[in-house]
């Protein structure tokens, strides 16, 4: 009544010359139901909105009186108001003047959650005020977040909530239509935070309350704030304009599966089996063997494995040029050495590869391609300590050797370790533990390629390499020194780790060892990254043919001081998940113009190497129109292009991940489970058909080799086939009448002349002497 009473005043005796607006500020919290289909849940919502927001929202946005549930619910205590009292409040507020924020939340026993779940999703409640109150036009005019008392400047998490809050406004405008007019931040300086007292800081402005000067120094989250209102909004941080141009003629366009599981019998035996059977002779819907009889067979074939036949089929679809699949070691060497070699499983890898090659797609194979759930070695080399175990590398080098000499002839791209740099996960019991398997992963593969450059280079001709996990990293917060650091020292655990043994210096990377030593003086670890011997330098140094990256996302780091003998710990580093990035249901932030940054860091730190891109995918939920995987090829394959056209980075291939999706796993395939093709398929193939992003009125610049490039001769033949097929049998027709009537021409002319013959020259009678003359 006291804020009416102020309304009345102003509308009746300054409004007509100040032209001002007046409202009241109301806080509120969100809630969402714990199931989205639940009536029950929605209404327990509903009354909790009401009971907060509404208590003070409807009578002055809306009819002048208290919500009905808080009525029902508090009519002991709730006063009621008179219809001249309602008709005196009803609409004293020329705008709705909304605060929300870390104060609408605490303390938390203190709000009306009915059981359901608390959110910060300001959208949604921008979206309940305007369904409530009829569209009002609204200002945002507290909102903002916290950080501890002892956070000075540096206060990341501020500014990505801000940065949240801020975009979920902006979607409420553009999407929803919300009159959002305003937007206010809570609060300009670090201040009394009523029952927090000073324990929480609120301000964009740090203020040292120890000190007599009592310093305002701008926070970050001052400096973010600053650059969301110069540009008014957000902005997509693109590396450049788009291009229009193509990859070079000989690129390879790939699709990338995980470890193609083998069939150790054949699935269609029906014409390698000699015998006969007779079908549901007692309705049992069984085959029974025809005794006595045996039928002629054909030898085995390729096409008997089912498996391979779905392959083929998807693949076609696809339109690659190139497939990468990963053979399973523990099936091909169950013992793990040589003493039992499965031929059956390595006779089904052949088949792949040869019937792939009638299709014009070849393979890149992929030794070994361990994940955290699997790590894909025989079981007597895990029970052995697996990779900590320096016996696995001598088998490991066994292994490939039988490959390369069983598939060689018919594989000119080798993998020897799929990410390597991941199996942190696995080997995480210590830091040591982790840097020891690691080092025995470098040996293992710098052995492989050591056995292939001598043994069957010279006439297989093949290169081999091993994959790394190559995502960028950002700094969460781009305005410290210490975030920039913090994600330079992600890309040199992660990357270089591996990378600089094998391109750079045969040693790991100093930066490395050397942020190691130092925590150790600190006593914060104990950990221990390995050396190499002067003899593994030689063998590891260059032991690779070209780089091989796996790239999805990129990471937003921050700089964090951690305790412990940990691998993770070691680096000092936690990432943040910026909820406004476009991201998909596994959480991976869509970041395209980060593939283009870690492809010109890998040509600065490795000079001008010839560069596959073997793993660049998302997960996307839907089963059909995958719209995600849509943009993400568009966008990520446009910064490829960048890099080797501006960059001037030799990339030679990207595959695609992956052809298949895999049950009750991150939806990743071009493919579901069951085989059903998504709209992804088409977008892919333009790629490929194009080769790149060609502008619209531009010819192909390719000068094709024979092989790829038809004649204009062969092009009108491959169209006009019909009208061809029409046209031969015509004069095939013709030929055959022409040829007729010639024959009969000649045989009548034959008879004529016999019969002139005869009547000119009667024949001889018996004794009779003819002479000629």
């Amino acid at each position: 009544k006291a804020h009416a009473k102020v309304w009345h005043n102003y509308n009746t005796r300054f409004r007509p010359y100040q032209k001002g607006f007046l409202s009241i500020t109301l806080g509120s919290h969100w809630i969402e139901p714990n199931k989205s289909d639940d009536t029950l849940d929605i209404n327990k919502c509903q009354q909790s909105m009401e009971r907060v927001l509404g208590w003070f929202a409807k009578p002055i946005h809306g009819d002048g009186d208290y919500p009905e549930e808080l009525k029902n619910k508090l009519y002991y205590f709730l006063p009621n108001f008179t219809e001249a009292e309602k008709n005196y409040i009803k609409g004293t507020a020329d705008f709705f003047a909304f605060s929300f924020g870390p104060n609408n939340f605490k303390p938390p026993n203190t709000l009306a959650k009915m059981g359901q779940n608390l959110s910060l999703n300001l959208r949604e409640v921008l979206n309940w005020i305007k369904l409530e109150y009829t569209n009002p036009r609204i200002l945002i005019a507290e909102n903002g977040w916290f950080t501890d008392s002892h956070v000075k400047t540096e206060d990341t998490t501020a500014i990505y909530m801000m940065k949240n809050f801020i975009n979920k406004v902006l979607q409420a405008i553009k999407y929803d239509r919300i009159n959002v007019f305003g937007y206010t931040a809570w609060s300009l300086l670090d201040g009394f935070e009523w029952q927090h007292a000073y324990s929480t800081r609120r301000g964009l402005f740090y203020v040292d309350f120890n000190s007599k000067q009592k310093e305002r120094i701008p926070k970050s989250s001052a400096l973010y704030y600053k650059e969301i209102i110069q540009k008014n909004g957000f902005f997509l941080k693109e590396s450049t304009a788009d291009l229009q141009s193509q990859f070079p003629c000989d690129f390879s366009w790939g699709i990338t599966e995980s470890v193609l599981k083998a069939e150790s019998v054949a699935s269609s035996p029906q014409f390698c089996d000699p015998n006969l059977y007779l079908w549901n002779i007692t309705g049992d819907g069984l085959l029974h063997r025809v005794k006595g009889v045996k039928l002629k067979t054909r030898p085995a074939q390729c096409t008997d494995f089912v498996s391979i036949k779905k392959q083929l089929d998807l693949l076609e679809k696809m339109k690659v040029t190139h497939y990468r699949f990963a053979l399973d070691w523990s099936l091909i060497l169950p013992n793990g050495d040589l003493s039992t070699i499965n031929r059956q499983v390595l006779r089904y890898y052949r088949c792949v590869i040869s019937e792939l090659l009638k299709l014009n797609i070849k393979c890149m194979v992929t030794l070994y391609y361990p994940t955290h759930a699997y790590l894909g070695l025989p079981g007597p080399l895990l029970q052995r300590g697996g990779w900590l175990n320096q016996s696995t590398v001598q088998a490991f080098q066994n292994y490939a050797a039988l490959c390369f000499q069983e598939l060689g002839d018919l594989v000119k791209l080798w993998i020897t370790i799929n990410e390597p740099n991941r199996l942190s996960d696995v080997y995480n019991s210590s830091s040591n533990d982790t840097y020891q398997a690691a080092h025995n992963l470098l040996i293992a593969h710098a052995r492989a390629w050591q056995i292939y450059d001598k043994q069957y280079r010279s006439f297989q001709h093949g290169l081999v390499s091993l994959s790394l996990h190559s995502d960028w990293a950002e700094p969460a917060n781009p305005y410290f020194d210490s975030h920039l650091k913090a994600a330079e020292r992600f890309l040199q655990f992660e990357i270089a780790w591996f990378a600089d043994p094998i391109f750079k210096t045969g040693d790991y990377p100093a930066a490395m060892r050397e942020y190691i030593v130092s925590k150790n003086k600190k006593g914060l670890s104990s950990s221990f990254l390995p050396y190499f011997t002067d003899e593994e330098k030689k063998l590891v140094k260059g032991a690779a043919d070209f780089y091989a990256l796996n790239h999805f996302t990129t990471r937003f780091v921050i700089h964090e001081l951690q305790n412990g003998s940990w691998y993770e710990f070691d680096r000092d580093v936690q990432f943040l998940q910026d909820i406004t990035c476009l991201s998909s249901p596994s959480r991976l932030a869509v970041v395209p113009w980060g593939m283009r940054k870690v492809l010109k860091w890998i040509k600065k730190n490795y000079g001008d190497i010839d560069v596959y891109i073997t793993a660049n995918g998302i997960d996307d939920q839907s089963l059909a129109n995958d719209e995600l995987r849509n943009y993400y090829l568009g966008k990520y394959t446009q910064e490829v292009l960048k890099a080797y056209h501006t960059d001037k980075v030799k990339i030679r291939g990207y595959y695609a991940f992956k052809l298949t999706e895999e049950k009750s796993k991150p939806r990743f395939g071009f493919f579901t489970s069951d085989s059903r093709a998504k709209s992804s398929i088409q977008i892919y193939n333009n790629l490929i058909s194009s080769n790149g992003f060609p502008a619209e009125y531009s010819s192909d610049l390719c000068d094709q080799s024979e092989e790829k490039t038809q004649c204009t001769f062969c092009l009108f033949l491959s169209q006009k086939k019909p009208l061809i097929f029409f046209g031969c049998c015509l004069f095939s027709t013709f030929v055959l009448l022409l040829t007729i009537i010639i024959f009969h021409k000649r045989k009548r002319r034959k008879l004529y002349r016999a019969k002139n013959f005869q009547h000119i020259c009667p024949p001889f009678k018996k004794g009779h002497k003819a002479t000629l003359n």
